[in-house]
């Protein structure tokens, strides 16, 4: 009997990971309640949601704070001056960026903004830089945006009521400037995608006008060119959701004349994409996404029975891998483990954290030439995820335990 008992034990959490790969988990509402057409980003972990227009089709310039932990919103900062929708948001360097936008639901009236504002979550605030100069510096909306090397990339978008770009524009913190690159050979374009992988920046999807694609390309800041990819082997779409964990870039949701909630994983190794698990909620278009942990989160949006606020957390099967330049040697062992835990590595200096599987940390401590050592024996039995990050705070190494 106490075989069989020891048997389930190590079965049962197997098991349980396995089900929990490629899968959607329902998380807390957004705090902001019901809206669409706002911009996401992450810093340290954290999920950060800004802008967007609400049910009331009040357009909005509120920023909100995710812990994944607690699974909590907090409302932060407001972004000075008006609302605004259909802006881009990405982060760099440990500050958050909202750029470019409209400020009415009503393309028409609406006001277009050229302006970027710099986040500050040290201090709760807000600064103003540089102006976007793309788009005859007029203003834009409806664009995409994406980083490579400590760059931030705004790309395409809508200009006026039948007027659209395909100008790519690098804005470089450090300089406080932005610079006009190689523009994206899809042709003008908006309500697209992007997302970055390594050295290189991947986007696709949207709108010519009036008509949906579904081709992708891939951009290299070191040569300024593109290089045209396989194409999304789905709808054509736009307002589609996209986010990247490890060397996996990943498409959900949009709008293809209909209402989607599909999931495409692209592994840029082989060029190719496969189909994941569905949307854990309900259709929409015009989400946020968002990625801390090795999860991502999504939520927010349209669908067909008017705007939301549902937040799903999504893991990805555990061979998402990692690129060649965040590579790391860890040895973990033993494992399964009843008491003691050893990790040995060849670098220094690297935050290594364990989590229990609901996210509750365990144990934090920087890496060395000698083992370290994690006494788990007076924790329950179960999954554990042993999480390693490189100074940049990168998630470059993680390995499930088994404590039985």
């Amino acid at each position: 009997m106490k075989l069989v008992h020891l048997l389930y034990i190590l079965i049962t959490p197997w098991g349980l990971y396995c089900q929990t790969e490629n899968f959607w988990t329902k998380k807390n509402d957004f705090g902001g309640l019901k809206r669409e057409r706002a911009v996401a980003f992450s810093i340290d972990n954290y999920g950060y949601v800004a802008t967007g227009v609400d049910t009331s089709e009040v357009v909005h310039n509120d920023l909100w704070k995710y812990d994944p932990i607690l699974d909590s919103w907090t409302q932060l900062a407001n972004i000075p001056g008006t609302g605004r929708r259909d802006a881009v948001g990405f982060a760099l360097n440990g500050k958050g960026y909202v750029a470019t936008g409209i400020d009415n639901d009503a393309s028409p009236i609406g006001i277009k903004f050229n302006d970027l504002w710099e986040y500050d979550p040290s201090t709760n605030a807000w600064l103003q830089k540089a102006n976007f100069p793309g788009g005859g510096g007029n203003g834009i909306y409806f664009a995409t945006a994406f980083t490579l090397d400590q760059k931030g990339y705004v790309c395409c978008g809508k200009v006026g009521p039948n007027s659209y770009t395909n100008e790519l524009w690098e804005y470089k913190p450090s300089l406080n400037q932005w610079v006009q690159r190689a523009n994206f050979p899809g042709g003008v374009r908006y309500q697209l995608s992007s997302f970055s992988i390594g050295m290189y920046g991947y986007v696709g999807l949207g709108a010519n006008q009036d008509v949906f694609k579904n081709d992708f390309w891939r951009y290299s800041a070191g040569t300024n060119q593109w290089t045209q990819i396989a194409s999304l082997p789905a709808s054509e779409r736009g307002g589609a959701v996209t986010f990247a964990i490890g060397n996996r870039g990943f498409v959900c949701m949009g709008n293809d004349g209909g209402i989607l909630d599909d999931l495409w994983e692209y592994n840029p190794v082989i060029d190719q994409w496969s189909v994941r698990a569905p949307y854990g909620g309900s259709e929409r278009k015009n989400a946020i996404a968002f990625t801390a942990y090795g999860k991502a989160y999504v939520g927010t949006g349209k669908g067909y029975s008017g705007k939301k606020a549902g937040m799903e957390e999504y893991i990805p099967y555990a061979n998402v891998g990692l690129m060649e330049d965040q590579a790391v040697s860890l040895s973990v062992y033993p494992n399964p483990t009843t008491d003691i835990l050893n990790i040995r590595s060849k670098f220094q200096g690297l935050d290594i954290a364990l989590y229990s599987f609901d996210g509750r940390l365990i144990h934090m401590n920087k890496s060395t030439k000698e083992n370290i050592q994690i006494d788990i024996s007076r924790e329950l039995p179960g999954i554990y995820v042993l999480i390693a990050k490189n100074e940049k705070g990168t998630t470059i190494f993680s390995e499930k335990v088994i404590h039985y």
